[in-house]
């Protein structure tokens, strides 16, 4: 098979680039590389294409199916206007190449469009946006949806994903990687006071595998998430356990106010039936191993 992965030099789209070329698959990379984060291909074999798909570009092969990972990620990116243009116009121009191509077209959503809506979070409540990146996410599902019968499109509502190749992304990494970082060195985990707000962390693995099940699901929109709400105490607790430290959070003040949320955790109800995905990795056993393999 024959595989587009746009954003492949990126955290998410890295994992599904090198997975699926570990399966035997053709695979080639679309990125801009405006990060600076090739080493994230170091062991990848196929074709890599420096592009930015928020331009009009054209593409000579044809391609079994798209996975659709790049865009501005950062939720407090500074520009929300380029920010909604970015994301919404690549999108536009990565569906009309898999129409034109009769392509399967999986693409990354996110569950910053629940903002701090009741959790767990189900596909079809009402949205609370917090950022231009969530805007710009549900502008895209909306799009995604006038094509739901028409063709095999997959939006996927990723929650808090953490792993390899997140090392790049500076302050929107993961809780994860920035606590890990600090207690490595020896240093105690700043938190928010007082530890009681809670993310749905999901092992980039099973992400992995969530975009693989999307390839033979029925077109939709599906949330990808583990279903379990670990507040960031807890967070704290398993790096200690895993890194065989005993460190203290040091409480911080939120700068974020109301606009940060306080709950995710997905409702899995609909991908479990859907899309045939359930999250293998529990939050220790994500860490542990993660902790593996993380650079610092």
């Amino acid at each position: 098979m024959k595989y587009l992965v746009t954003g492949g030099a990126g955290f998410i789209g890295s994992n599904i680039a090198l997975a699926l070329e570990k399966e035997g698959d053709e695979v080639t990379v679309i990125d801009n590389f405006s990060t600076g984060i090739k080493y994230n291909l170091k062991n990848f074999k196929g074709k890599t294409l420096n592009i930015d798909i928020s331009k009009p570009f054209t593409l000579s092969e044809k391609f079994d199916a798209i996975f659709h990972e790049a865009a501005i990620t950062d939720p407090r990116f500074s520009d929300d206007t380029e920010t909604l243009r970015q994301n919404i116009v690549s999108f536009d121009n990565i569906l009309k190449i898999a129409i034109d191509t009769k392509a399967k077209l999986i693409y990354a959503s996110s569950a910053s469009l629940y903002g701090n809506g009741h959790s767990p979070q189900k596909e079809n409540q009402k949205k609370d946006l917090q950022s231009a990146y969530a805007k710009s996410k549900l502008m895209i599902d909306s799009l995604a949806e006038n094509y739901f019968d028409k063709m095999h499109i997959v939006g996927l509502r990723y929650f808090n994903v953490f792993g390899p190749g997140e090392e790049h992304k500076g302050r929107p990494s993961s809780m994860i990687y920035h606590l890990a970082k600090q207690m490595k060195e020896g240093h105690r985990p700043k938190i928010f006071e007082f530890g009681e707000q809670k993310r749905d962390h999901i092992y980039v693995k099973d992400c992995v595998t969530a975009n693989l099940s999307a390839l033979t699901s029925k077109s939709g929109i599906y949330n990808v998430g583990t279903g379990v709400g670990e507040d960031f105490n807890m967070l704290v607790k398993t790096l200690n356990e895993v890194l065989k430290k005993d460190l203290k959070p040091e409480y911080i003040k939120n700068p974020y106010g109301k606009n940060y949320q306080v709950d995710t955790c997905a409702d899995t109800t609909k991908a479990e039936k859907e899309l045939k995905f359930k999250a293998k990795y529990s939050l220790k056993e994500g860490i542990a191993d993660y902790m593996k393999v993380i650079r610092l």
